[in-house]
């Protein structure tokens, strides 16, 4: 079989451009979030509230890259972005901190797939 037969994933893939932006802009999120706890105003019983923002902006950022890319359904790729998104993080969560599924889990996965389709339709608008 000759590598013109073998399937990749293409570097200019919707959905790996809208998860590499999200975990950028979570990276800068949580970066953001770790400097106002230490020397902002942020308190740590605000930080579950802060963070779901933070979780927001990266699956609108993400979704906004996928829908950017693809050029069309912009909402779909934004959603299955967000839909994934909120998989992994909570797939995280599970391994690394034996966090478990809660009302704040459902929450996480409806902020990220509304925001991810949200940033999909204005990339797929701005595409153009």
């Amino acid at each position: 079989m000759s590598s013109k037969h073998v399937t990749k994933a293409p570097l200019g893939s919707p959905f790996l451009a809208g998860v590499v932006t999200a975990a950028l802009w979570l990276a800068a999120g949580a970066l953001l979030l770790s400097l106002l706890l230490r020397y902002g105003g942020l308190q740590e019983i605000d930080l579950p509230v802060s963070a779901m923002i933070a979780h927001g902006v990266a699956a609108l950022a993400g979704g906004f890259a996928a829908g950017k890319r693809s050029g069309h359904k912009g909402w779909y790729y934004g959603s299955i972005l967000g839909f994934f998104y909120a998989i992994i993080i909570l797939l995280i969560g599970f391994l690394a901190a034996d966090g478990g599924l809660s009302a704040r889990s459902a929450l996480l996965v409806g902020v990220t797939i509304l925001s991810g389709a949200f940033g999909g339709m204005v990339g797929v608008n701005l595409h153009k």
